[in-house]
């Protein structure tokens, strides 16, 4: 089954009509025409609740994407509860609150980082990303473009849970990672994320990590259950990217303030985070991005409707 098969499994629902493009749609209209083909894939990392170590992930597989010579960028869009920065130890003078509001550019807030990354840093506290106004889409889409010009993965840690915008970015990337572990409420909410995006149109390639395992008999088993439940009752292919086993060296990394791939590179979960990496980078050379609509292009369209 090839890539683009699997990606018309979804129960397409339609959109509701879109309003008249007003001035700032209209704006929008004319960004998207002078919008450069993107040269960066778009990795959106997500999850049903919190707690399911999925901005851990986003860190250190940002991180092992740049071993692998990948030019990274991780957007903490966590808006609400955003971190990234902690876990990376980094001190932010400006974060992407300014970004949204015109007050700095997405090249001015964004900053170098370990392991070799950039990071975009999210605003902790502030709830925005829900309830984005069209001035601040049309921002984002402006501010995000630039991004595309020069790297080769863009990883968006997303907030947990589903809102109208947060669908929009997981929806428009290329791949979309759901994190979550082998535990009864946290595997109904990544059915409910899965669900979810299965009813958007053209959505990019589902992928699921199990976090927190005993090990790979037991990934296999959750893992096995969403997919094969998804592909029944959704008509959604869900791809079994991979697992991270509890291991007592990420907690103490989160302690330090330094991500575990860094501070611990021969433990458990390092080596299974470089299996990710792994997966996720041949996956790329499967079904190369350009092949796709372009984000910026999916984007624009599940925020206007255009």
């Amino acid at each position: 089954m090839n890539t683009l098969d699997r990606r018309n499994f979804a129960n397409i629902v339609p959109d509701a009509p879109a309003p008249a493009p007003g001035r700032d749609q209209a704006e929008a209209l004319r960004f998207m025409g002078r919008v450069r083909p993107r040269h960066a894939r778009v990795v959106a990392v997500t999850s049903g609740k919190g707690g399911v170590g999925k901005t851990n992930l986003s860190v250190n597989l940002s991180i092992a994407l740049a071993a692998r010579g990948k030019r990274t960028v991780l957007v903490d869009l966590d808006l609400g509860l955003a971190n990234a920065d902690i876990l990376l130890d980094a001190t932010p003078r400006w974060n992407l609150s300014q970004a949204l509001v015109g007050r700095k550019t997405i090249g001015e807030i964004t900053l170098p980082a370990m392991g070799g990354i950039r990071l975009v840093p999210g605003a902790s506290g502030v709830e925005r990303l829900a309830n984005l106004s069209d001035v601040e889409r049309a921002s984002l889409l402006s501010s995000f473009e630039s991004l595309h010009q020069d790297a080769d993965v863009i990883v968006f840690d997303t907030g947990a849970g589903i809102s109208r915008n947060t669908t929009a970015f997981l929806a428009a990337a290329d791949d979309i990672v759901v994190v979550t572990m082998p535990e009864p409420t946290a595997v109904v909410d990544a059915y409910a994320v899965i669900k979810m995006l299965s009813r958007e149109a053209d959505h990019g390639d589902i992928r699921l990590v199990l976090n927190q395992c005993t090990g790979r008999e037991e990934a296999e088993r959750y893992a096995n259950g969403i997919a094969v439940t998804a592909n029944k009752l959704l008509d959604a292919y869900v791809e079994k990217l991979g697992y991270i086993v509890t291991d007592p060296h990420v907690p103490q990394a989160v302690r330090a303030r330094r991500p575990f791939l860094l501070a611990y590179p021969g433990c458990a979960a390092s080596a299974c985070v470089r299996s990710i990496a792994e997966r996720l980078t041949a996956a790329a050379v499967r079904a190369p991005a350009q092949e796709r609509p372009s984000f910026m292009r999916r984007l624009f369209t599940a925020f206007t409707g255009k």
